[in-house]
């Protein structure tokens, strides 16, 4: 009996790449294929929620972005070595496509592929192409797009699959919204996958700056950064806020589908789950985000509605504390904008990512 088919998945080391990495595992095990997880450290960070059976390679971390003068001069020949390694253990496998999610550790497995013949594409979650999804979009088979529209090069043509979310956001999908009210409400602030210092100097000021009549009823989910937290902790201590803070948390799912207002970045992952889920949400983008990206995110729950924009270069403690008064003391206004979100959400975008992988693995082409 023929051994079920390969796929092998290389994603960087964010959530961003990582989780929409996941859903697509968990999708092709229930098909029955073998799926294999190629990331760095960071990345690794991530794999407790990838199904057990996933074979998972940690490759050496490669990327201009951190470290001094030394590990920057070592880039290309952690690149290249990774490749070389990455194409013997491809020669060897020969999966069945490969999938590049983003980030510095979808080099070598993409490149491999490419050099092998393999069929191979990318998911790229973003609404501009990240610089390692630019470097491959004309040497791959397929582009599927988590955004729409997304930039791409002259001549790619892109396939819109949505982005992929993990299967416990699936399972609260459209989770009833109970609008906010005189009773507990509760606000989940995220920061992106690695947290967000300026949310942390900002949001409990602005939580603070509420009407007592409003803010007695919160209750503040914060993830910060682990350099931030006792600090977070003190300030809503010290104003009688109930808040838990954390650097990560493994039950976002909960928290959204139970919150009456996110406040968070606009990664695409971020804005894939409040859509699936259906929250009312304001959303600061990332200002240091390649081809600033992460305004193109939230533009479609902006435009339909269901989100409030604030660039970061306009967000201070007044301004957001307004908005969240604006939200929380509007019940209607905030149910309105929970089944925008809701609207917005793509909760088939695996299946469609499922589609297009099982097609490109039948009938290549392998070029």
């Amino acid at each position: 009996m023929p051994n079920p088919p390969l796929l092998v998945i290389a994603a960087g080391g964010t959530g961003g790449h990582m989780f929409p990495a996941q859903a697509l595992a968990e999708a092709m095990l229930q098909k029955g294929w073998r799926v294999k997880l190629s990331t760095d450290a960071r990345g690794a960070r991530y794999t407790g929620g990838f199904p057990h059976v996933v074979e998972v390679e940690q490759i050496a971390s490669a990327t201009f972005a951190r470290g001094g003068v030394l590990a920057k001069i070592l880039v290309p020949f952690r690149i290249f070595g990774g490749i070389i390694g990455a194409t013997f253990k491809m020669w060897r496998d020969k999966p069945a496509i490969v999938v590049g999610f983003g980030g510095y550790p979808s080099i070598p497995a993409v490149t491999a592929a490419w050099i092998l013949r393999r069929p191979r594409m990318l998911h790229e979650q973003n609404g501009v192409l990240g610089r390692v999804n630019q470097l491959f979009a004309k040497r791959v088979n397929a582009v599927a797009c988590g955004t729409w529209p997304t930039e791409l090069p002259n001549g790619v043509e892109g396939s819109f699959t949505g982005n992929p979310v993990r299967s416990a956001i699936l399972e609260r999908a459209g989770s009833g919204y109970i609008s906010p009210g005189d009773y507990p409400m509760s606000m989940l602030v995220m920061g992106g996958s690695q947290g967000a210092r300026i949310l942390s100097d900002v949001v409990p000021q602005a939580i603070a700056n509420l009407p007592e009549n409003l803010r007695k009823f919160l209750r503040i989910s914060h993830q910060a950064r682990a350099e931030d937290q006792v600090r977070v902790e003190e300030f809503y201590a010290s104003h009688g806020i109930s808040a838990d803070v954390q650097p990560f948390f493994n039950d976002v799912p909960r928290r959204m589908s139970e919150a009456q207002l996110v406040i968070s970045r606009a990664g695409a992952s971020s804005v894939a789950d409040i859509s699936v889920i259906g929250r009312p949400s304001i959303l600061i983008p990332y200002a240091a985000a390649t081809g600033d990206h992460q305004t193109a995110n939230a533009r479609a729950l902006v435009d339909a509605e269901a989100a409030i924009l604030i660039p970061e270069s306009q967000l201070n403690a007044s301004s957001l504390s307004t908005q969240i008064n604006a939200i929380l003391d509007a019940p209607e206004a905030a149910n309105r904008m929970a089944l925008s979100a809701l609207k917005c959400g793509r909760p088939d975008a695996t299946e469609r990512l499922v589609e297009l992988v099982e097609h490109l693995a039948e009938t290549g082409p392998k070029t």
